[in-house]
């Protein structure tokens, strides 16, 4: 009797990687279901406005110009 399931449970599928997408929507959509998005906004204003908000605004001009940090060879 052969065996039907995949060699690899979690092949990789490149830029459109359908089953990694589908995860995140689903991540998104509970946490906007969760009722804390409210509270996780005020977190993050008070961050910014805090100590610590040069350094991440200057993490996000970073990544918005694409750096992440991560070396792409």
């Amino acid at each position: 009797m052969p065996d039907n399931k995949p060699a690899n449970p979690m092949p990789m599928q490149g830029e459109g990687d359908r089953i990694g997408a589908r995860k995140f929507d689903a991540a998104q959509t509970a946490f906007a279901k969760s009722g804390k998005v409210a509270a996780k906004a005020a977190e993050a204003r008070r961050a910014l406005d805090g100590p610590e908000g040069a350094e991440l605004e200057a993490a996000r001009r970073k990544t918005a110009r694409g750096d992440t940090g991560k070396s792409r060879g």
